[in-house]
């Protein structure tokens, strides 16, 4: 028995819409810029950041977000036109947090090294830093390196899944490693007599002397390497990187990077505000 001529113009209907909607949810996932049409879909540019690395990112007394990657991270997501979130988290967890979607992009002190490119796209540099080390004991400031420090008896403190922690295990691989998941937890093993010094970035060692200047601390005054900071992308999302690209060339060729910078590196003003 044929169907009715009804049933079968019903039937065509149910097929068209079913393969349109096939059709629609194949475009969205051949969508040549995935992670860009999410943000602009759901108005919001999510960053991840430790929170805790000043005067990169840091939190301030009130739990505001405060440094200067958070204003780069602002004049992005106006860029955009679209709000902003901050997404804290440990360091180590910020890398794996962009691999997986779960932030669309990280502003959190990560070198751009080439293991780490292998995973995930850089735009940058847009700060150089180096490799230095706190300490209370004012002769280790004068040691040269790695062949004073790689010694069992050095106790070293460095921030997990960092490059410092990195630096550790290839130059200083006899030396007592103590791996931490900030930086506060690495300064207070420190003042604590806990560890030896903290191995880190040359602005972080620099300012927690001003930070705690009666508690001892001292740093090495020349870093020991070179470390590009760089902003990290999924790798996934060409328009995304291009964008990114693009923005930051406009704000270092406008100034307003060097301005933001000098607000952070050039002035302590900010460090009441902090815990």
């Amino acid at each position: 028995m044929k169907p009715s001529r009804p049933a079968a113009i019903l039937v065509v209907a149910l097929a068209g819409m079913l393969l349109a909607g096939c059709a629609t949810t194949a475009a969205k996932q051949s969508s040549p810029s995935p992670v860009l049409s999410r943000i602009r879909q759901n108005g919001e540019l999510v960053v991840g950041t430790a929170g805790s690395m000043p005067p990169l990112n840091m939190t301030a007394k009130n739990g505001e977000i405060i440094g200067f990657e958070v204003d780069m991270a602002r004049a992005i997501a106006e860029g955009m036109q679209v709000k902003l979130r901050f997404a804290t988290m440990p360091f180590a967890d910020l890398l794996p947090a962009l691999e997986a979607g779960r932030v669309d992009m990280v502003l959190s002190g990560v070198t751009m090294t080439s293991a780490r490119n292998m995973s995930v796209a850089f735009v940058g540099p847009y700060f150089v830093s180096g490799k230095s080390f706190l300490t209370t004991t004012a002769t280790l400031t004068s040691a040269k390196g790695s062949a004073d420090l790689n010694n069992p008896s050095v106790r070293l403190a460095a921030l997990r899944a960092s490059t410092s922690q990195t630096f550790v295990q290839q130059t200083m691989p006899k030396a007592n490693l103590v791996l931490t998941n900030d930086y506060d937890e690495a300064i207070n093993l420190v003042l604590q007599d806990k560890v030896d010094a903290m191995i880190a970035d040359y602005p972080v060692c620099i300012l927690t002397v001003a930070r705690y200047p009666d508690r001892g601390l001292f740093a090495l005054a020349t870093p020991l390497t070179r470390e590009p900071i760089g902003i990290a992308l999924p790798g996934s999302d060409p328009l995304l990187v291009n964008w990114t690209v693009n923005w930051l060339r406009e704000l270092q060729a406008s100034g307003d990077l060097d301005a933001m910078r000098d607000r952070w590196f050039k002035s302590s003003d900010w460090l009441g505000r902090l815990p």
